[in-house]
């Protein structure tokens, strides 16, 4: 009965929370596509710097080991972003038309003024650089999210739905986020719903995992919780923040600080909710 109660909760919670956000970034939102990109690096840096790294420094971890592991995460991803762009480079070289789908990862980091002198316009439907560091981050995060769940309901029926709702919310303006980034250089947003939703199954498989090795798991999830922010810092830094300092009017600028701090404030009003609510 509890291993269905936290599936239950872990599926409503990973996916849910996906279809939530997609919701309100195709729908009320979609008007505001450049926009988004600077609420997504708001709520990225603001998922892992106010719920995430606090989360993880207050359990038993040592500080160093956290730090650590964080810096390691920092380098793995973008040791991945440079492999992407090498394998890019590789097989662009060699054979253009096999090489073709990896074209984005170059483009998207970019200017949009830079672009048009390195490929012309990209392709639509190519996966744009920082989604394999997004949804890498993604699944760990995920995973993380129900060993939270699984840990919960094994304490409590109630303070499980309380854990997978609190999940749910905290969620929302993250994978708004993560959406944005996977939309930037997809013409589908069937398959940018797609792939966050898998990632966002992970919560299950976690909450599965979680249930039959809490305790083991227990102490690692400081851990995941650290690796998870790696890739949205790095994400938001490198692919996101980049793109944003490109020279625009003043009237551009503010709009950009603002929707960034709408990103930010989206995270911080649902963490003050959760947490109290706990």
């Amino acid at each position: 009965m509890t291993l269905l109660a936290i599936l239950v909760g872990t599926l409503v919670a990973g996916i849910g929370s996906v279809w939530v956000a997609a919701w309100l970034s195709f729908g009320i939102l979609s008007r505001y596509t450049q926009h988004m990109l600077s609420l997504a690096a708001g709520a990225l840096m603001a998922t892992s710097f106010l719920h995430l790294l606090p989360e993880a420094f207050e359990s038993e971890a040592g500080a160093h080991e956290l730090f650590l592991t964080l810096l390691v995460g920092l380098v793995f991803f973008f040791l991945l972003d440079k492999a992407e762009l090498w394998h890019h480079g590789h097989e662009h070289g060699h054979d253009h038309g096999h090489g073709h789908h990896h074209d984005h990862h170059h483009d998207a980091h970019q200017p949009a003024h830079a672009q048009a002198h390195v490929h012309g316009k990209s392709t639509p439907g190519e996966p744009p650089r920082g989604a394999w560091a997004v949804l890498a981050g993604d699944s760990v995060h995920c995973f993380g999210d129900g060993i939270l769940i699984a840990s919960a309901f094994m304490a409590d029926m109630r303070l499980g739905v309380i854990a997978a709702l609190a999940v749910l919310a905290h969620e929302v303006p993250h994978h708004m986020g993560d959406l944005a980034v996977l939309r930037q250089g997809s013409s589908s947003r069937q398959a940018a719903i797609v792939k966050v939703s898998m990632a966002g199954a992970i919560t299950a498989f976690g909450g599965a995992v979680g249930y039959v090795l809490v305790d083991a798991l227990h102490d690692w999830l400081p851990f995941f919780l650290v690796v998870a922010s790696s890739s949205f810092v790095y994400v938001a830094l490198a692919d996101l923040i980049p793109q944003l300092q490109k020279r625009l009017s003043a009237q551009e600028t503010a709009a950009q600080i603002l929707w960034l701090g709408v990103g930010i404030g989206m995270v911080v009003l649902v963490s003050a909710v959760a947490g109290h609510n706990h």
